[in-house]
Formats: structure tokens, sequence, C-alpha cells
């Protein structure tokens, strides 16, 4: 995570989002994904399906993906509801000094406890949210 990171961000409805403030009331999980990304075909049902569940906050971010109204598309037509971050040019992911994707960070009162990539099952990702509410 660098070490200023920008998380004040805009989604690609057009709505603010505060992923500090957010991090200030339970731990958040940060989700860099694609479009484009197989892996993340596997994963993003599993980060949708705990963004759904409430239990912590959940904020995307869509890397190189297209225009806001590509990522309605296919947030519509996979019917995903978690905040997306269009980060149409990879200025964001960059940043972060993301290498790969999908990557996932856990963020609690505005910093990193947690970064990992690859495919997670949902309830480790649970966990690892959990854990970081405790420390």
């Amino acid at each position: 995570m660098p070490a200023d990171p920008q998380l004040q961000l805009t989604d690609y409805q057009g709505q603010m989002v505060d992923i500090e403030a957010l991090s200030h009331e339970s731990p958040v999980l940060v989700y860099f994904w694609g479009t484009w990304c197989p892996i993340c075909s596997t994963t993003s049902p599993k980060v949708n399906s705990l963004a759904e569940s409430g239990s912590y906050p959940v904020v995307s971010i869509a890397v190189q993906s297209g225009s806001n109204q590509d990522i309605e598309q296919f947030m519509t037509e996979h019917s995903y509801s978690f905040t997306t971050i269009n980060d149409e040019a990879g200025k964001i992911f960059s940043d972060w000094e993301g290498q790969v994707t999908p990557s996932y960070v856990v963020l609690k009162d505005g910093e990193m406890k947690q970064g990992l990539t690859g495919i997670q099952p949902e309830w480790s990702l649970r966990l690892r949210l959990w854990l970081s509410s405790l420390f």
C-alpha cells in the first residue's frame, strides 16, 4: 500500500466513497478486479455475496474495465451490487502498487492490515476481516 493512498473516491455511478471513514467503523475489504480477468469471474460472486451480507463494507476497484457505462452494464449483467470505483486508466491500481488481479486489501482505521491475491473463498475473506477487527 502506498504511503498516502487516495481513499476518497467516486464510484461509477457518481457517488462519493470515503474508504477511510468506512474503515473507522469496521474493517473494509478493497477488491481490485477487472471485467477482463478470468480469475475474477470466480472471485467476484464470492465478493458480491460478502457485500450483500452487510457484515463488512466492500469497495471494489474495477481496473481498466472500460467506461462507467461499460461497468454498469457488466454489474447489471452479473447481478453484482458491491460498490465499484471505475479505475479506467489503471492509475488507482498503480498507485496502490498492484501487481495482479484479483487483489484484496483489508483496511482498518485507514491502515492496511492485510493484502492478498488470487482465488479466495468467502470464508477466508470473512475470517481476515474479522481478525482485523480484533487487532
